[in-house]
Order: structure tokens, then C-alpha cells, then sequence
């Protein structure tokens, strides 16, 4: 549910700029792993979530296709293209690269990338990491609170509460989590959406009827959501079902939020 505007040590003075992972790094497809490194690097892009560069010594050749694709980047210079095949499984233009990068980004000539979703599993050390790279100037802080919550929609009051967990994550508004006492259940409907988090996990979901009557149409779709097995650098907010600020009224200490404008608007 992440989604990150540049890092803040990216400025218009530096477009794109390298920084040491420092982690062991692997990428696995069908089964096998790929790559294979302690030595890649995050490439910080203006507009762009940080990438994953790996040196192309710790990359099998052995699974690399040759792809004719190739593209311009007007920051980066020219790249060419490979496919990933292993067994009966292959993915088309997968890695690229740029052999003779812009003399501003030297050192990416014996790197190559992977497109996140055409690889099957993503490892930090032992860890696996979900949907992109992980960002390590972006952060997640959860903290406890007395502060009066409360989540109204269409003048229904939905959740009511002292104890709420507070969780602040770069970029994005203040999320109120919120322990399912003080919430109206009756009024939640199981949805089946998910999404994954690179910082937080995987959310299920829940509808919510803003009528009485189970007869009538008024359900507002996907707009609470919770982390049953949150990621362990994450355990405060385990199970605490949060609205869309977005699409609800939320009342803090009596003082009505404004809605934010995010994507999710």
C-alpha cells in the first residue's frame, strides 16, 4: 500500500545518484536463484522508487537470453535488454542494463536491474521483500495513543475510540489503527482484497454497509483495512483495523481532519 515520493536526498541538482545495499541480496525464478550478491547498489531516480542494481558478475550467466529491446533514458544513457529463462519458464526482457552510461552515472556500467514482478522472490539476508525495494530513508513509526478517534460515514459513526495506534509513515497522512472493540463490527463485510506492504505486510480488507438495511446498496468497498501477521519491525499494529482517511470523516480530539488528496482518494 506504499507508495513513496522521491527520496529526500534526491534533489534536481542530482537526478540520479548510487548508494552501497550493504545486504546480501538474492532473486529467485522458478525456483532458482538468479542472482546472487553483496554488492549491489540502490539507484535513487527523481520521481522514481529506489531500484536494485546488481553487478553483473554476481548474475548467472547461464539463464540470460539476449533480447534485441533496448531503450533510451535520458539520465542514464542507452540500455540493452535480456530475458530470464530457467527450465520450462521464461521471462521476456526482464534485466536491463547500460554498458556505456552518462558519464554522471559511470558506475553503472557493470550493473544490471530486474523488473520486480517478472522474478518470483526478492531476499534481503534471509528476509523476503515485497512489491519494491526497500527505501532505507523511508520509515514507519506506530505509536500508542490517548487521543480521541472517531470515523464517521454518511454521518454513520463507525469506530469510537481513546486507545488508537497512531502510525506514521513517510509521505503519507497519519493512519489511525484501531483496536476492533471500539469499532461498529456489525458493519463490516468481509472483502476479497489484499495488498502487500514492503514495510508492513499484507492487508486483508473489509467492506462497509453504512445502512441498516441489508437490503439496501449502501456498502462503501474496501475502505478498512488490517494486518493480521504484520512484519515483524511492525507488530504494534497487529489485527487494528484502520479507515481510509481518504474516504471517511475522521475526528481527532473533536477537531474534524481534513481528507487527504493521495492516490487512494
Amino acid at each position: 500500500m506504499s507508495m513513496l515520493d522521491p527520496s529526500p536526498t534526491t534533489s534536481k541538482e542530482v537526478p540520479v545518484r548510487t548508494e552501497p545495499l550493504n545486504r546480501r541480496l538474492r532473486v529467485l525464478f522458478n525456483g532458482q536463484f538468479v542472482a546472487d550478491t553483496t554488492s549491489a547498489v540502490y539507484v535513487f531516480e527523481q520521481g522514481h522508487l529506489p531500484i536494485y542494481y546488481i553487478p553483473m558478475a554476481d548474475v548467472r550467466a547461464d539463464v540470460l537470453r539476449t533480447s534485441r529491446t533496448s531503450t533510451h533514458c535520458p539520465r542514464k544513457g542507452d540500455a540493452v535488454y535480456w530475458s530470464v529463462e530457467v527450465g520450462n519458464r521464461r521471462a521476456e526482457d526482464a534485466v536491463w542494463g547500460y554498458p556505456t552510461p552518462f558519464p554522471q552515472v559511470s558506475e553503472l556500467a557493470n550493473y544490471v536491474a530486474f523488473y520486480w514482478d517478472k522474478m518470483d522472490g526478492w531476499f534481503e539476508e534471509d528476509e523476503e521483500v515485497f512489491v519494491h525495494a526497500r527505501d532505507p530513508y523511508h520509515r514507519v513509526d506506530v505509536l500508542q495513543s490517548s487521543r480521541h478517534v472517531e470515523v464517521s460515514l454518511d454521518g454513520v459513526v463507525l469506530a469510537d475510540t481513546h486507545r488508537p495506534h497512531l502510525l506514521f509513515e513517510t509521505s503519507l497522512p497519519t493512519r489511525y489503527y484501531i483496536p476492533k472493540v471500539d469499532v461498529q463490527l456489525d458493519r463490516l463485510r468481509s472483502s476479497s482484497t489484499t495488498t502487500s506492504c514492503p514495510y508492513k505486510g499484507t492487508a486483508a480488507y473489509f467492506d462497509v454497509a453504512t445502512s441498516e438495511d441489508p437490503s439496501a446498496d449502501g456498502v462503501a468497498h474496501d475502505i478498512v483495512w488490517f494486518y493480521p501477521a504484520p512484519l515483524p519491525e511492525i507488530p504494534k499494529i497487529e489485527n487494528l483495523l484502520c479507515f481510509f482517511n481518504e474516504k471517511v470523516d475522521i475526528t481527532v480530539d473533536g477537531v474534524l481532519q481534513p481528507r487527504p488528496q493521495t492516490h487512494w482518494s
